[in-house]
């Protein structure tokens, strides 16, 4: 589904990944782990299109390459992203998030389509009907990563790329969006990508673990065949 390859990302003119080679299969959930400051949040930004990469840099979607695309056209293609810290719109309630990521990204002489919320969503997250008229900042840090993740799924990406989603939250609503990860995979075939500090989380919800170090990866393997002391000291290593 997902494909890097020579990926070198900047901030300004320093350079924090070089030469990343990274697959993500059709609809598997792919983790990847590693330290603070090894370059994980990057690697997602630079998918999206909000790092600048380097002119070596290949990133193949669904078959074609979309380096040179800017983000707005990386959604419109079928990426769904809920960044650390969950950037939703606080003063606005539950359901204008949610009606905010149904509307369509248009390109020029295009017509507005009109879409709706997918049914699905409020099974998924039971949280969106009850608190649909509640403003987004009222709502708890688990409850908001519910509604983030929603949001990214209005559009009905291909994938779905989340950051951190279980950063700050009780651990009941963790193990609520781990369910979620799952089902959205099982229910719509949705490929995953994650990045994540949570190591149980991981094992529990990846078909495939990737650690990253200095801007690399450094181990890879099928979740089913890793033992948790072996990741672990790979990341403590």
């Amino acid at each position: 589904m997902l494909y890097l390859k020579n990926m070198d990302s900047y901030y300004g003119e320093s350079k924090v990944i070089e030469g990343l080679s990274l697959d993500i299969p059709k609809g598997k959930i792919v983790s990847l782990i590693g330290r603070n400051g090894v370059g994980k949040s990057t690697t997602l930004k630079s998918i999206m299109g909000l790092v600048k990469t380097g002119p070596e840099t290949s990133l193949l979607f669904d078959g074609k390459e979309i380096a040179g695309l800017p983000a707005y056209e990386r959604v419109r293609r079928g990426i769904g992203y809920v960044p650390q810290g969950r950037d939703i719109f606080p003063q606005m309630t539950v359901l204008e998030n949610l009606e905010l990521g149904v509307q369509p990204i248009l390109g020029r002489g295009e017509k507005v389509g009109r879409k709706k919320i997918p049914e699905y969503l409020y099974d998924l997250f039971p949280i969106l009907p009850k608190f649909a008229k509640r403003r987004g900042g009222d709502l708890s840090g688990g409850q908001q990563q519910q509604l983030a993740i929603a949001r990214a799924l209005v559009q009905d990406p291909k994938i779905l790329i989340l950051d951190e989603p279980t950063e700050g939250i009780q651990p009941s609503i963790i193990n609520d969006i781990g369910r979620a990860i799952r089902k959205i995979n099982e229910w719509k075939g949705i490929t995953v990508l994650l990045v994540e500090q949570y190591l149980d989380f991981v094992m529990e919800n990846s078909h495939y673990i990737n650690i990253m170090e200095k801007g690399n990866i450094i181990f890879h393997k099928e979740t089913s065949l890793c033992e948790k002391a072996e990741v672990q000291k790979l990341m403590t290593d």
